[in-house]
């Protein structure tokens, strides 16, 4: 029993984020510990040579392909001709307080967003940009009609004049306007000071003889590379997601996309479609109470998309219809998005512990409206989820120290019985009814408290709001690690104080627990602070700043119960 034990704490050390990776790649992320195969780095443009098909039937034009002339014939794919002459249209750049945006008039698709006040994280003398049509990087707001020969995201759209910044103004517009074959399509961007909400119009004009029946496509598309600055040591997800009121919040998985394995809702009159990454997210979100199908789609060579289609009825000559619709693209800020859209603050996946870790994140906020620093914040929050788990921890400690003090009880009988197990455990159980100890006492405590840490985890590495904020001296922002005593060139490893102090934390705990029987046993557990170390240092220094206020919490409380137990203070 007494090895049992021993194993089990062994266990509960390395579960915090072992079953944290578990529960990540069961969700179809990356692995932490055993990376996968990520798309290869390549230029995300490509050609098709056919259509494919969406899931009313009608083909939304591929991404990347040529921009040609009209399509002649109803339902034709513009792009599809790989004989079709390029055409060249110009950049339209808009410059707000939070974004700088470059439209292109071929399509007006939104092809670059730089984020002027999001660092990079590999760059930070240069910003985030989340759309760009770079190589090695393709990531795309794209829109038209489909349904005949109409204007589409290969269209060449004509610029009306107009400032291209806020200037003392609010809000900018863009309205781009193509006319084929009498069918006109306006489409307005509205930009707005302090917002990374843009507002796109689609305005169709029938100038023909007849009636059309155009659908509306709203789609983003993207490479499936993950983006620069990902750590090889916890996984976050990167890819596609829908919402809808009927299956809620979806995520994706570019592989299965690929292999039309992709299982998601298809019909809806609400909701959403996103891509999403580390701290960021891009959606485009349809008026609700409007028809549409959702699809995703492999369109190229490392490229996917995500999009919805939306029938706009019949349009009768000379008559117009025009559909509203958004699309954020920006950080994931709770309160932001939960303001925008229902189910939008679902893109900071909490996984399957959700129901725990957004109490945690509120409660963090209300902490933070306190102390106005987040890394404050994260240290009274531990404090608290200490304070109230001190009776369960307080008996795991409690367990421990009684097994400590009776260990030299133990190696006697251990000795006595070398060669007979039977008796050894038959004397170890008639110990612990003696003693009154409960050999799984130590573990079972701490084994109730692992959803709590793990979710508070998942918060904290999730929380955009901490990204870039400082906590005190050296720690200039949370979420990178810390480097305070610089970084090893070839291995581009980060050496920081709270990693180090986490370390000796770990090396104490080990001191203060009983000592494992198996000489094995024993080293494992003195060598896994260096283990453990060795992996914080590339941890974000928000989430080692909560382990090592979480250790220094737990050496106290254990120390004092520890030394209660031998003084015979505490049965």
């Amino acid at each position: 029993m007494d090895i049992k034990r021993t194993v089990l704490w062994v266990v509960f050390s390395f579960s915090l984020l072992l079953l944290w990776d578990s529960w990540m790649r069961h969700n179809g992320h990356q692995s932490m510990f055993f990376p996968s195969a990520t798309p290869t780095q390549e230029q995300a443009a490509a050609n098709p040579a056919a259509p494919t098909a969406s899931p009313t039937g009608s083909p939304v034009p591929q991404a990347g392909t040529p921009a040609p002339a009209a399509a002649g014939t109803p339902g034709a794919v513009p792009g599809a001709d790989g004989n079709a002459v390029a055409s060249k249209g110009e950049t339209i750049t808009i410059t707000t307080d939070l974004v700088k945006a470059s439209i292109d008039t071929v399509g007006g698709e939104l092809k670059r967003l730089e984020l002027l006040k999001q660092p990079d994280v590999v760059d930070p003398t240069k910003n985030v940009v989340l759309f760009d049509s770079e190589p090695g990087h393709m990531y795309l707001a794209e829109s038209g009609l489909i349904g005949g020969p109409f204007p589409n995201h290969k269209t060449i759209f004509t610029a009306q004049p107009g400032p291209r910044s806020l200037d003392n103004g609010n809000e900018v517009q863009l309205v781009l306007v193509a006319d084929q074959g009498g069918v006109k399509l306006t489409k307005t961007y509205t930009f707005k000071r302090d917002s990374y909400l843009i507002d796109v119009k689609h305005t169709v004009t029938n100038a023909t003889g007849a009636a059309i029946n155009p659908s509306l496509y709203l789609q983003l598309v993207r490479d499936g590379n993950k983006p620069g600055g990902e750590s090889h040591f916890y996984s976050t997800f990167t890819g596609p997601a829908v919402y809808s009121d009927s299956e809620h919040f979806e995520k994706l998985d570019f592989e299965k996309i690929a292999n039309g394995k992709q299982q998601h809702v298809n019909k809806a009159d609400n909701g959403w479609i996103a891509m999403v990454q580390h701290y960021f997210v891009s959606a485009f979100i349809p008026p609700e109470k409007a028809q549409r199908d959702v699809f995703s789609k492999k369109v190229g060579d490392n490229l996917y998309a995500v999009g919805s289609i939306l029938p706009l009825g019949t349009v009768a000559p000379n008559a117009s219809v025009t559909m509203d619709s958004q699309l954020y693209s920006g950080p994931t800020v709770s309160k932001t998005l939960q303001a925008i859209a229902p189910g939008l603050d679902l893109v900071r996946d909490y996984g399957h512990l959700t129901v725990i870790a957004e109490p945690i994140f509120w409660l963090m906020t209300h902490i933070h409206n306190l102390v106005g620093n987040w890394g404050w914040t994260i240290i009274l929050l531990t404090v608290l989820i200490k304070l109230v788990f001190f009776p369960l921890s307080a008996a795991s400690y409690r367990s421990m120290a009684k097994m400590k003090a009776v260990s030299p009880k133990m190696q006697s009988i251990r000795e006595r019985h070398k060669g007979d197990p039977q008796a050894m455990n038959r004397e170890m159980m008639a110990l612990y009814k003696t003693e009154k100890i409960n050999p799984l006492g130590g573990c079972l405590p701490i084994v109730i408290q692992i959803p709590v840490f793990i979710a508070l985890y998942s918060v904290l590495l999730a929380s955009v709001e901490m990204r870039g904020a400082p906590w005190l001296g050296w720690v200039h922002d949370l979420t990178a690690p810390d480097r305070l005593f610089g970084t090893i060139p070839y291995f581009n490893m980060p050496i920081g104080l709270l990693p180090i102090i986490m370390a000796a934390s770990m090396f104490l705990q080990t001191k203060l627990n009983p000592t494992p029987p198996d000489p094995v046993q024993a080293k494992v557990m003195m060598f896994m602070p260096l283990v453990f170390s060795f992996m914080f240092f590339f941890f974000p220094s928000g989430l080692v700043l909560y382990w090592v206020t979480n250790n220094i919490l737990s050496i106290a409380q254990q120390w004092v119960i520890t030394r209660n137990i031998e003084s015979g203070k505490t049965k």
